[in-house]
This record gives C-alpha cells, structure tokens and sequence, in this order.
C-alpha cells in the first residue's frame, strides 16, 4: 500500500532529528520550502508544517524533555 505524500514527507523529516526539525519549522514559517517538499502542492506542505509543529509541541521550543 502506497503512503500518503503528506505522511511520507513528515516521517521523511522527522528522521533529520530535533534540531534540525526546529529549524525546518522556522524555515518553513519564514516561506521557505524544503527540497523534501518540493513535489507537494501549498496545502499539502501547510499540512505537514502542522503536522511537525504538532509533534514537536511536546518538546516545547528545545529538544529536551
């Protein structure tokens, strides 16, 4: 069964680590678009963008719990 391109793009980033995460979340609020996210229409890479803020929320800004 093939994965969603929004689902393949997250887990595709979360694999980059925390800090780096962070700093995609930046780049990705200033309008940056990630290579990784290239092939993803505007709503599809606003998706992600919630998506990751939304894992990362529980870390609060830094990557320690």
């Amino acid at each position: 069964m093939k994965q969603n391109p929004v689902d393949q793009a997250v887990e595709t980033l979360c694999l980059k680590g925390c800090k780096a995460l962070w700093a995609d979340i930046a780049f990705m609020e200033n309008g940056g678009i990630l290579p990784e996210l290239e092939d993803l229409d505007h709503a599809q890479r606003m998706q992600v963008l919630a998506e990751i803020k939304s894992i990362m929320a529980v870390y609060e800004g830094s990557c320690s719990l």
